[in-house]
Order: structure tokens, then sequence, then C-alpha cells
């Protein structure tokens, strides 16, 4: 999960811009003729990625009849790109935009409601739709998802007589058996960015807490966990520090016995040989909670250009490239979960390793669910009371209040 957000005034200035881009993505078609390319911005611009889309993308074009003009840009660029293109008057038929931004994009107009192209969202999680809706209309489609989980070295835990955890007390009791030496019990990530946020959320959201009241006992419990791991010396007090990856690297180089993290890291983990591993949802603080996890992945989207052709054209796109052979495919290729639950059967089948976070995703849930475009707000404060929190300069309690008056 990688957030890519840019303020609203920003976003404001789509707005007018694409209502009148009625250059579309590019040459190949009038409105109401025939459409024999369409344009795509993505940002799979590193591999295996980008081959890996490239694949799903190539079936689509075959299938659609069009050939595809594709353009790869940083994640972190997207959005100003989007915004130059629609000043230019040269929207990509097909944008791809990572899941949190799309009720963004969707209420400055510039993307167009795929029930206008009677495009199919029966089947599909939840949370991803919820994830891609702006005032009751859906405007994308993810192929595929990720979410978070624990990961646990197999051989440590053996070693010390330990089960996987699967409340908070077992965790902090499993934590706690598996700091010897330079290994410390469990790794995650506290980092002031939205990645800090984006994995405090299972913690928060599977004990009732709600990012509507940062105030809640619910909310300060799930961060009360989270000090205790550090101030027991469970957990390093570096976490404050850490990206996703960085959690990554302690638990391939043996220094974390279990760490939160999601299955984007599985290619890397496969790249020590020596390192035995697998995986289970995120604790719940009592029994019979359900684990909330976040969901993360890419939605495909159709820009208003003003040339219905090629939107609807577009619109058969978003389409092709969320069937079940693509989801599948990607699925696979790229260790994220197909988000049409009546395929995790068979995706569990092709790869087992991805059963736990398969079972994630059937709960998981949208950031923007309940705040929509405000999300990033709070963001910034779930991370901003996470790291007063774990520097010891307010408790879990006072943490969030101090960190929305700042």
């Amino acid at each position: 999960m990688k957030r890519r957000m840019t303020g609203l005034t920003a976003m404001a200035v789509l707005a007018p811009l694409t209502l009148t881009a009625c250059g579309g993505g590019g040459g190949g078609s009038t409105a109401g003729g025939d459409v024999e390319s369409l344009t795509v911005v993505d940002y799979y611009n590193n591999e295996p990625d980008k081959t890996l889309v490239q694949e799903a993308i190539d079936r689509c074009a075959t299938e659609l009849g069009v050939t595809i003009e594709r353009e790869t840009v940083p994640g972190k660029d997207l959005i100003q790109k989007v915004l130059q293109r629609a000043s230019s008057k040269t929207l990509p038929d097909v944008l791809m935009i990572d899941n949190p931004d799309v009720q963004e994009i969707a209420a400055t107009g510039g993307l167009s409601p795929l029930s206008e192209y009677d495009v199919d969202t029966s089947g599909f999680a939840e949370g991803m739709l919820e994830a891609a809706t702006y005032e009751g209309e859906v405007y994308g489609l993810a192929p595929t998802a990720n979410t978070l989980g624990i990961f646990y070295n197999t051989e440590l835990l053996a070693a010390a007589g330990v089960e996987p955890p699967t409340t908070w007390d077992e965790l902090k009791a499993a934590a706690a058996k598996l700091t010897q030496g330079e290994t410390y019990g469990v790794a995650f990530s506290g980092i002031a960015t939205y990645e800090g946020s984006w994995q405090f959320l299972p913690f928060m959201w599977s004990n009732g807490g709600d990012e509507t009241d940062l105030t809640s006992p619910e909310v300060a419990e799930g961060l009360a966990l989270w000090k205790d791991l550090v101030d027991s010396g469970s957990a390093s007090s570096s976490v404050i520090n850490w990206s996703q990856s960085d959690v990554k690297d302690q638990f391939a180089a043996g220094k974390a016995a279990m760490m939160v993290n999601g299955p984007w890291q599985i290619p890397a983990l496969q790249e020590s040989p020596d390192l035995a591993w697998d995986s289970v949802q995120i604790p719940v603080n009592e029994p019979g909670q359900t684990s909330i996890a976040p969901l993360g992945g890419e939605v495909w989207t159709v820009p208003v250009t003003g040339d219905d052709a090629k939107q609807a054209k577009a619109a058969e796109f978003v389409q092709c490239i969320s069937n079940d052979e693509n989801q599948l495919a990607l699925a696979e290729a790229r260790y994220t979960v197909p988000t049409k639950t009546t395929l995790a059967e068979e995706y569990v089948t092709r790869v087992p390793e991805m059963e736990s976070f398969t079972e994630q995703v059937a709960n998981a849930r949208s950031r923007t669910g309940q705040l929509g475009e405000q999300w990033p707000e709070a963001a910034t404060v779930i991370y901003n009371a996470v790291q007063l929190a774990l520097t010891g300069k307010a408790s879990a309690e006072e943490a969030f209040e101090q960190a929305s008056a700042g």
C-alpha cells in the first residue's frame, strides 16, 4: 500500500478542465464512431508488475479489437500527470488510480460513473466497491486487492513452543516469549506517514473503533496494545521510523519473529530460501470479534473526455480487465487477491500461501468508506497519535486528542 495524495485545492483544478477535455485520449475515434484505439495511464512502472499488467492489457486489447497506447508513470507523479493532461485536453481514455483517491477525483466530475455503460459490478468484494463509490455511483473496478496480516517465522515459533496468535493477549504473550537476543517478538510500521496509519487500522477497526471518532476508548485500546509492545521491549522502539519495507527487512533478517505486513512482500521473502514463514489474520482484542483490515489495490476508471464512443469502449476495457480470467492471472502472478469473492476458493487452491490474506480481504474495509474525501485528515491524526504514544509524549488515551488538536 502506497498512499498517493495531493491536496483538495489541486484536485479542484481538475473539474473545469475535464469538462472541456473534448479531445479525449487521442485520435482514432469521434463521438458515435468506431473505436480503434484507447490510451491508458497507470503507475505500474516497475518490474515485474509492469509486464504482468501489460499481459492483462494485451488480452483485453485483443478481446475488444482495439490497439492500446499505454503510459506508465511513477505513483507519486500520477495525480500531477492527470492535472497536466486535463489542462492540455489529453486525458487518457482509461485511468488507473489508487483506491483511496477515487472519491476525491470523482467529486471533481472528472470520472464517468460505470452505470452509464451497464458495467456489471455484482460479485465484487463490498469494501472495494465502497472505495470506488461516490454519492451512490461506482466509478471504477479493481481486478485484485491487497491487505495486511501477520507473517510469522515458523521455525522460531516452533522452537519457542508458540502458536500463531489470534487475540491481542496471545500476541503480547507470543511476542514476549519470542523476544530473545537481537530478535524482537514482533515488528510493525509506526512511521509518521500514511503507511503508519494503514498498519494501525486493523487494530482500531477490529476492536470496534472508527475514524469518525478517534477519541473513543476502542481506538485508544488499539494504540495501547502497540505502546505495550514497544514499552515492554517486545517490539523495537525503531518502529516509529520503519516503513513496511523496513519491517520486511527486519523479518527476513531474523530480527523479528513476527511482522504486520502485506502479501506484496512475498516475492522479497522468497529471495531468502532459508526463511520459513506462514501467515495468519490480524489478531483481535476479544475472541469472537471479526478481524477487519484495510483494502489496498488500484481501481481502473473512465475519465470524462467528451468522446462518448471512447468512453463506452473504455468502460468495456474496465469490465474486461476485471473479469475472472484477468483477476486470477493477476492475483496469482502478483500475490494479490481477486476482488470477486466467488474466485476465492479456486485462487487459494492455486496459491495456498495466500489463504489468510484471501480470508482477510473478505471482511476488509475501504479507508474512504466513512469519511470519503476527508480521509487524509483522519489518516494524519492517526499517524501523529501513534508517534506521540510510542515516543512517550502522550498516553494512548491522550494521544488522539493531542493529535487532533495539533
